[in-house]
């Protein structure tokens, strides 16, 4: 259903505890945005009713009917963006903008080629 890595984990039951919030669940919601492409948001919650609950890497999340064909399947990360710049980020294959990476080209020097040949 959705994946979270292991520093993506650390990170959100480090916010829940320094919020108090060590027994919240935390809500993923998506929406198709106005330029084609999945706007995310995430924040601790309650259940209601209708939610879809699962859980990952021992944390409660929590996704609302309407989220759930849009998340099936994403994986969310924690990274280093640029130096010192940390957030959350969403690799979502449902995404209309996710690029997956592309197949490996071998390199000029390991094209079968032995060295000096």
């Amino acid at each position: 259903m959705i994946t979270i890595t292991p520093q993506a984990a650390e990170q959100i039951l480090k916010s829940a505890r320094q919020a108090g919030l060590e027994q919240a669940c935390l809500r993923l919601a998506a929406r198709l945005g106005e330029k084609g492409t999945i706007e995310y948001g995430m924040g601790f919650d309650d259940k209601a009713e209708d939610d879809l609950q699962v859980v990952a890497r021992d944390i409660k999340v929590l996704i609302s009917p309407g989220s759930v064909e849009l998340l099936t399947g994403a994986t969310i990360d924690y990274v280093e963006i640029n130096p010192g710049e940390l957030r959350f980020i969403f690799i979502n294959p449902n995404d209309p903008a996710h690029k997956s990476p592309g197949p490996a080209r071998p390199s000029p020097a390991l094209d079968g080629a032995a060295p000096g040949s």
